[in-house]
């Protein structure tokens, strides 16, 4: 993977030098291309390095800066290591899953078929919403690792209309058959993006909530959509 940075601090010919060097110093860049007029490098490495990283090549207390690149959006999409607990990073999804439950449970009358239909609803739903929130962000992000989206990055677009005619056609209960084998196959679809990354451990945003949650990619996020695939599956079953 190859991502432009911009480096304060580069003044002459030397300066370009030195920080090529250092930039070579970590293990996981391959090649970098460093410009005086535009202080910019230009680093090609064989997994994701985080700034904080790179940073620490140039010298904690070195004159250098290194940051993201502006015009580079698949850089701004990737999230730096932070220290969080596990529980406050996904407390956001955390809560979503509690009140989706909640009112899944207390609406089913002990039906489970209607208790699955309930939940799958405000599933897409409430997750379609959160992604129009900033149409553009999730795209962006979404293009980072879903399979389609990478070629096709116009999918991003149009991933959060799919989910949200799911979400009506569940609460409505719309040709049931037509609409879990669509589940089905589009979070079946989706979850193998999800599963390379994190097997290839990328340090990338989850776009599950959109743009306005910094989610990183996890495991959560696999079994959050193999848990789709597994509902879909049985009500079809059912069905």
């Amino acid at each position: 993977m190859t991502h432009s940075y911009t480096v304060a601090g580069i003044t002459c010919s030397s300066c370009v030098a030195k920080v090529k060097s250092k930039l070579l110093t970590h293990p996981d860049v391959l090649a970098a291309e460093v410009t005086l007029e535009e202080q910019k490098a230009v680093i090609t490495m064989q997994k994701q390095v985080s700034i904080a990283e790179l940073q620490q090549a140039l010298g904690i207390d070195s004159k250098y800066k290194i940051s993201a690149d502006a015009s580079d959006h698949e850089n701004h999409t990737l999230i730096e290591v932070k220290q969080e607990s596990w529980l406050t990073t996904y407390k956001p999804l955390l809560l979503i899953a509690f009140f989706i439950t909640s009112v899944s449970i207390f609406t089913s009358h002990g039906n489970l078929h209607s208790g699955m239909n309930t939940f799958m609803a405000g599933f897409f739903l409430v997750f379609s919403f959160f992604k129009f929130l900033n149409l553009k962000g999730f795209a962006e992000s979404y293009a980072m690792y879903d399979l389609l989206a990478i070629k096709i990055p116009v999918y991003g677009y149009i991933y959060p209309f799919i989910e949200l005619a799911l979400g009506i056609s569940y609460l409505i209960s719309f040709q049931p058959l037509i609409t879990n084998w669509t589940a089905l196959i589009v979070m079946s679809f989706s979850s193998l993006g999800v599963i390379q990354s994190v097997v290839n451990k990328k340090m990338i945003r989850c776009a599950c909530l959109g743009a306005i949650f910094n989610l990183p990619m996890s495991t959560v996020t696999i079994v959050e959509d193999l848990l789709m695939v597994a509902m879909a599956a049985l009500m079809l079953f059912m069905f």
